[in-house]
């Protein structure tokens, strides 16, 4: 699955160009993937607020944590 394609999932930071505050490099994030109006070439993603907002794609990688991986990530939030 290509970054500007990713689903709702688990992302993981490698840009945070102009976002220091917001977004952490090699941090992982929860996404609902790409908004269904607005701007192509974003991600929904819960950054440091707590809140979601669009990021570009090229930010993230998408990670397949599996179910058992995911389970420890949910407990946290």
């Amino acid at each position: 699955m290509s970054r500007s394609r990713a689903r709702k999932g688990y992302v993981i930071c490698i840009r945070n160009d102009g976002y220091p505050a917001s977004l952490e490099r090699g941090k992982v994030y929860l996404s609902s993937g790409p908004p269904e109006v607005g701007p192509q070439g974003y991600l929904a993603v819960v950054d440091e607020s707590g809140e979601d907002y669009l990021y570009p794609a090229s930010f993230f990688h998408t990670i397949d944590l599996g179910h058992s991986g995911q389970a420890p990530l949910r407990a946290e939030r």
